[in-house]
């Protein structure tokens, strides 16, 4: 029997977050191989390259995709640079995999699609919590109806991060990372929720800048409505001392919630059935997998997809559903009002920006940062 050949990746920006990509790869290294990574910082990408036994670096993005044959290239830069470079990689025909948030707004999410839509090369995002065992038995379960109507859910990001957290220059910037902790830190969490809850059809929420030196919010609350008739809270924090996330459903025959950090196992998990239906735990029966929710299983499922000719997730389009969750939060939390979902359109200034150009409270001055 021939040995399937390996996919080729390559990683672009080698900062912290490269190190999940580059160690997933490592342990999925009997399907796909580390070919090359590039970086603005020579050395850093240098000692990258000898830390994963990776031959060849690259100190530019677009060389690097132009000179090396790929199947597969990890975006891994701060966030105003997704776009530019996933553009380069979809028009060489390369599969793109991009860190959160995709794009810094829905605008570039929509220059994203048309690439997409001319050149047939996908661009997904780093959602890795989807892919653990427990979420995908939930999903499964919500789907199949075995847990009857969603009825309410809570969804928590929090999380703490000092004020020297900002001390990177494009941190803390609408302009160059596109928010504060609901793009960047509760996206994660929330974009469970909504997987497993659905369309969502309007939202309410506040925001604020408590302490942090930044100009983007450092918390936000939010309410949202969802097409099922499900109601959730949706908190995201990077002023809490006590660090945790959290998610629970509450559906008609049982309660599903789970308590972790940055990534979860089986055991992180609590399945509660409502009387009567303590069958449902047997369908459950989540105990012994301790693997935890990483970018090793999203990057498994996306290499399972190229095997089988089918479509890799996360999509562009479950992206948008969930940066479009993001706009709303701003939007609703800066014009005092409801968003429902859809109302962000071509010319809404919280499509070309996630402050809509009309924060609350004014900019930092340079000498407070």
């Amino acid at each position: 029997m021939t040995t399937p050949a390996r996919y080729r990746s390559a990683i672009i920006g080698t900062g912290a977050i490269a190190h999940a990509h580059a160690e997933a790869l490592t342990k999925l290294s009997d399907r796909v191989e580390l070919v090359a990574v590039a970086d603005v910082d020579a050395d850093r990408a240098r000692g990258f390259a000898d830390q994963y036994g990776v031959e060849k670096t690259y100190a530019d993005a677009a060389e690097l995709i132009a000179s090396e044959k790929l199947d597969l290239v990890h975006v891994c830069t701060p966030p105003g640079s997704h776009v530019p470079l996933a553009t380069i990689a979809m028009r060489a025909g390369v599969a793109v995999l991009t860190e959160k948030p995709t794009a810094l707004s829905l605008a570039e999410l929509d220059t994203l699609a048309e690439v997409e839509r001319e050149t047939g090369v996908p661009v997904l995002t780093v959602f890795q919590h989807r892919f653990g065992r427990a979420a995908r038995r939930l999903a499964e379960l919500a789907n199949d109806g075995s847990l009857g109507r969603p009825l309410v859910a809570t969804c928590e990001t929090l999380w703490y991060r000092a004020d020297s957290y900002f001390d990177l220059p494009w941190r803390g910037k609408w302009a160059v990372e596109g928010g504060g902790p609901t793009m960047g830190h509760g996206i994660h969490q929330f974009d469970v929720l909504l997987a497993i809850l659905g369309p969502w059809q309007s939202v309410s929420a506040m925001a604020a800048r408590q302490t942090r030196p930044t100009d983007t919010e450092d918390v936000s609350v939010a309410v949202a409505r969802f097409e099922s008739g499900a109601l959730a809270t949706i908190v995201n924090s990077i002023v809490s001392p006590r660090e945790t996330s959290r998610l629970r459903f509450d559906f008609e025959y049982a309660t599903v919630e789970v308590e972790h950090l940055y990534g979860y196992t089986d055991a992180d998990w609590t399945f509660t059935p409502a009387e009567g239906h303590a069958e449902l735990a047997e369908k459950w029966n989540l105990t012994d997998d301790t693997e935890m929710s990483s970018h090793t299983q999203q990057l498994t499922a996306i290499f399972d997809a190229f095997d089988a000719g089918t479509d890799p997730e996360v999509s562009l389009a479950d992206a948008t559903r969930t940066l479009e969750f993001a706009a709303a939060t701003y939007a609703s939390a800066f014009r005092g009002r409801p968003i429902a979902a859809g109302e962000i359109t071509v010319d809404d200034p919280f499509r070309k920006s996630m402050d809509g150009g009309m924060v609350p409270w004014a900019p930092l001055k340079e000498t407070n940062r």
